[in-house]
């Protein structure tokens, strides 16, 4: 099951069978570690466990649905950014006075300085437009190109090109006001 492609695994993953578990596993596995890293920037490593599992509850639930006119990549990112926008909207926001402050640069431990630089990109993220964030996120934290990011926004290239450009400066300047230096 490992060596097929997604095009030949959600058709047996979709339908009660000998093979549904283990061709969904596959595809749970295949896919986990960049979707965790996508719900990890955007809602933060303490939250990206629980939008992951509803990512996938709700895959399990609805792939019978899915047509095949798209990528199973770009139907599957959808869903997680939707995932990812669900859990940001049911958290209050922080005003910028109440950023997290920058590590003391007398810090001995580097994976708390890691986890301090990861809290406020995540803070910065959350403060972009959400069609900005989206488009940030799924290029440095996903890793899709910008046609397969056009696919999953239904937005056109040079659309995802312009909220990158927008999205990078806005964080430059939020990460730049809580002393992170790009």
């Amino acid at each position: 099951m490992n060596s097929l492609p997604d095009k030949q695994l959600v058709p047996l993953a979709a339908h009660p069978g000998p093979h549904r578990e283990a061709a969904f596993e596959v595809l749970v596995r295949r896919h986990s570690p960049r979707l965790h890293r996508l719900a990890a920037g955007m809602v933060g490593p303490g939250s990206a466990d629980d939008v992951l599992q509803e990512v996938w509850m709700g895959v399990y639930r609805n792939l019978r649905g899915f047509r095949q006119e798209a990528q199973f990549t770009t139907w599957l990112h959808r869903i997680a950014l939707n995932a990812c926008h669900k859990a940001l909207a049911a958290r209050p926001s922080l005003p910028l006075d109440e950023a997290p402050e920058p590590a003391s640069p007398h810090s001995p431990a580097r994976t708390g300085e890691q986890a301090d630089l990861r809290a406020r990109l995540a803070w910065a993220l959350a403060r972009l437009p959400p069609e900005q964030r989206d488009a940030v996120t799924l290029r440095e934290l996903g890793g899709l190109d910008y046609a397969e990011i056009a696919g999953v926004l239904g937005v056109e290239v040079g659309t995802v090109k312009s909220r990158l450009s927008r999205g990078r400066a806005a964080l430059r300047e939020l990460l730049s006001a809580v002393g992170v230096t790009p």
